[in-house]
């Protein structure tokens, strides 16, 4: 039997470090590379869900998938460029297609299902069912409508902030990255919002802090991270600003027990095994729910506090401890 973690080339330790967990725990493991598909990589899939893949990694017979990790897709990164864009376009479609379908016809756990991280992606989703379930979130205003953002924030006495519900990044004409940050708005940004008919935001209160939590959660195992996001001017609204200088200064952080509760049964509402937890902690000491991420990155924790995510991973992954189902 195999366990199957689904990738790109380009990615992280992260996929490697949680393999060699697998195997210390007596597991074979495949790597798909899903850059290398369709050009370096052959996949056959019959109409019983039978079928192989063929890669850098050798030959896998899909009776032996056990178990898979989906964390990051590239599907037909590789296929050139130069390409006529309306051959280019389908190839890359019809490529993703047979790969997913792949995923989902194997009839093995997977964390997370693909049906499931994308319906946990909603950030509105998130923060319904987080409050549901007596998680603090923030006042928050999602909308491309100028005048209900300008009525909301005269609401907010702390003031207010924006951001985007997905991450991506700007390109400078010099190809530096700009990263889409969360940002405070100020009184003249009120007054200039006509970008909103081109692109919809989302707004919310500004929250004091004092510390900031990333809480990754794998199973029903909790693990928490704080950092003082108030120790440099740069990281005060967004410490993603300055992360690569705060990187050793995050501490372990143990989360109150009734936090802990609610963030498993947020976990058990949207069947996620894996979710990476953004809160804010206010001076006087609430947990302010801000989205969990279904698929975030996590590598920096396994050095800086040392969180041992990687074990985690993989004992979900092997079934030595329990999983969790899709809600029904």
């Amino acid at each position: 039997m195999a366990i199957l973690l689904v990738t790109h080339s380009k990615d992280n330790d992260a996929p490697l470090a949680v393999a060699r967990a697998l195997e210390a725990r007596g597991e074979r493991v495949y790597r798909l590379d899903t850059d290398f598909f369709p050009t370096g990589l052959q996949l056959s899939l019959d109409e019983g869900g039978g079928g192989r893949l063929s890669g850098p990694e050798g030959v896998l017979d899909l009776a032996e998938v056990s178990a898979l990790w989906y964390r990051r897709n590239a599907t037909g990164a590789a296929i050139p460029k130069t390409l006529d864009e309306q051959l280019r376009r389908p190839s890359v479609e019809e490529s993703r297609r047979l790969l997913f379908g792949m995923m989902a016809a194997l009839g093995v756990f997977q964390l997370d299902a693909l049906e499931q991280v994308r319906r946990a992606e909603h950030k509105p989703l998130q923060l319904t069912l987080a409050r549901a379930l007596g998680l603090e979130v923030p006042r928050t205003l999602m909308t491309n409508d100028p005048t209900a953002v300008r009525a909301f924030a005269a609401s907010c006495p702390g003031g207010v902030v924006t951001k985007m519900m997905s991450s991506f990044a700007v390109y400078s004409e010099e190809g530096r990255e700009q990263v889409v940050f969360t940002t405070p708005l100020s009184a003249r940004q009120l007054e200039d919002l006509e970008g909103l008919d081109l692109c919809p935001m989302t707004f919310q209160e500004r929250l004091p802090k004092a510390l900031e939590l990333r809480v990754t959660v794998v199973g029903e195992r909790v693990m928490a991270a704080a950092i003082d996001s108030q120790a440099l001017p740069g990281a005060r609204e967004d410490w993603r600003r300055e992360g690569a200088a705060l990187i050793d200064a995050w501490r372990p952080y143990t989360l109150p027990e009734p936090i802990q509760a609610r963030v498993l049964r947020l976990m058990d509402a949207l069947g996620l095994n894996y979710g990476a937890f953004d809160f804010v902690v206010t001076p006087e000491g609430r947990h302010v729910f801000l989205e969990v991420n279904p698929v975030g990155e996590f590598m920096w924790l396994m050095r800086h506090p040392g969180l041992p995510i990687h074990e985690a991973l993989a004992d979900v992954l092997c079934g030595r401890v329990a999983r969790r189902t899709a809600p029904s």
